[in-house]
């Protein structure tokens, strides 16, 4: 929503007005709260334009994963590996279009305005990049429309603001899990400046650990397909690349996220479209077990998985001299001066 110039005083009323109109708007008011699996699943076949489904007891604790697919407008939130909400959005439209990648949340607001839009409401704002694009409440028409934000329904947005946490981690796909090219870069982009270290490795350089780069923070494994590199982020920031080896037999990207379990972590299956029957198996590091990688960074890998690690494996290249199609990977450092 873009609001003419006004005097401030006028402005905030006009704010506050818009803000109110989304809010009883009936795309706004179409949400269920369950409390089993079963009934989360049959309410997510059908959602229309606005409507969501939340039954956050399905999980009650551990990392949040927020997974968007802007082919079928749909956002689904997982705790601990576990599916807990569903949600109808509103992505970008044509020329506005929402990168895809994997993100990191970098800023929380409830009452953020619009810097860009002549200071628009966008209630539940949790920003993805420096460059604009974040979760928030907005409008729903059921195609896209905004102007590269992810819209979701207001109370939604609220639910979905009260669980996560700053450097939780978001991943944007697109035609049923297939990158397309992304307006932002992410952070292995050889332009980068003050994100930490991006170099490709040297000629003869097997890989590199540096985890004093980032000390803490959400930890994220980049496998790239088409470069056959490992990546690995901490916070945004990398800590560590090898030469990997890994089967390149399909085009597919698979999500998996590290879950608490008996006895230690399992690897869980984020359910991307295409890929329904993989949800709640198990894996090992090494899907990560097709990957052939250094034994010491492998090691070295191994000490620093926790729980809510996320592995993306991906034909979506990270080298900059490799062709083919872009994906945004954890923009998430303070914007450069």
């Amino acid at each position: 929503m873009i609001l003419p110039r006004l005097p401030f005083a006028l402005r905030i009323a006009a704010a506050s007005l818009a803000l109110a109109s989304v809010a009883a708007s009936p795309a706004f008011a179409q949400g269920s709260t369950v409390t089993s699996p079963i009934e989360l699943a049959r309410l997510a076949q059908d959602l229309k334009p606005g409507q969501w489904v939340w039954a956050p007891e399905v999980a009650p604790d551990g990392p949040v994963l927020v997974y968007v697919d802007l082919a079928a407008q749909i956002a689904t939130v997982y705790r601990n590996g576990v599916r807990i909400a569903v949600s109808t959005v509103s992505s970008g439209k044509p020329g506005y279009e929402t990168p895809t990648g994997v993100f990191t949340i970098l800023q929380k607001d409830p009452n953020h305005h619009s810097s860009k839009y002549n200071d628009a409401p966008m209630p539940y704002q949790e920003r993805l990049t420096w460059q604009g694009v974040a979760l928030h409440a907005g409008g729903l028409p059921g195609y896209p429309e905004s102007h590269g934000c992810v819209h979701l329904p207001l109370e939604f947005s609220k639910l979905l603001f009260g669980i996560t946490h700053m450097g939780g981690t978001v991943i944007i796909a697109n035609n049923y899990g297939q990158p397309v090219v992304a307006p932002s870069p992410g952070v292995l982009e050889p332009d980068s400046a003050g994100l930490g270290n991006n170099t490709p490795l040297a000629s003869g350089e097997d890989y590199r650990w540096t985890p004093q780069a980032s000390p803490s923070g959400p930890l994220t494994i980049i496998i790239s397909k088409s470069d056959q590199r490992a990546i690995v982020l901490r916070n945004g920031v990398e800590i560590g690349r090898a030469r990997i080896t890994v089967p390149n037999a399909d085009f597919q990207t698979h999500v998996l996220t590290a879950a608490a379990a008996p006895g230690g972590l399992r690897w869980m299956y984020v359910a991307v479209p295409g890929h329904d029957g993989d949800q709640g198996k198990p894996a090992d590091i090494t899907i990560l077990s097709q990957v052939h990688m250094p034994a010491p960074f492998q090691q070295a890998l191994r000490a620093a998985i926790v729980p809510g690690t996320t592995a993306l494996v991906t034909e979506a290249k990270v080298l900059p001299t490799t062709t083919g199609q872009t994906l945004a990977v954890l923009a998430s450092a303070d914007p450069v001066k």
